[in-house]
């Protein structure tokens, strides 16, 4: 049975390799907005937070980004990127609009290396190919702490609950 979310409460189903808490979290290298190759997932010296969007260019991913932006960057030991379907160069436009010096926006337009990797790739309906709105949590050793699938792509995702698990995630 596929993965569901919601588009303005119609089911949608997510194509792609799913993974959960307490797996691995799979390596994937994206290009960042200035086109340098950004290495995310697998163990780091740091934790992650990676928040998957469908398009920076939307009013939700704005105030997603923002927020994340102004908040998860604040946390020591951890690093935070938005992943969205966005060229480089769009990305890199919005950050210089809305002023987001804090995290890494990464593009996934190449191949859809992480929505596929991750199985956050829309695979129906009229946003058929962005990723779906995912917020994963990813512990120093590797493994897959926190997964938010929202219940509608068009809903922001539970900042405490994702703060917190970064933040613990960060402490270890």
């Amino acid at each position: 049975m596929p993965t569901l979310t919601k588009l303005k409460g119609n089911d949608v189903a997510l194509y792609g390799n799913q993974v959960n808490v307490g797996d691995k979290a799979p390596v994937v290298t994206l290009p960042a907005s200035d086109l340098s190759e950004v290495t995310i997932g697998g163990a780091n010296d740091k934790a992650q937070l990676i928040v998957a969007v469908p398009s920076l260019d939307t009013p939700v991913c704005a105030i997603e980004t923002t927020k994340f932006n102004n908040q998860a960057a604040a946390v020591e030991g951890g690093t935070v990127c938005v992943v969205s379907m966005d060229l480089p160069f769009a990305a890199k436009r919005f950050c210089s609009t809305e002023g987001i010096e804090n995290l890494a926006v990464l593009s996934d337009f190449r191949d859809k290396a992480f929505s596929t990797t991750y199985g956050t790739l829309i695979a129906e309906g009229p946003l058929r190919g962005l990723s779906a709105r995912v917020v994963i949590v990813v512990k120093k050793d590797g493994t897959i702490s926190y997964k938010e699938i929202t219940e509608d792509i068009t809903v922001e995702p539970n900042y405490d609950a994702a703060l917190e698990a970064f933040k613990a995630a960060a402490a270890e």
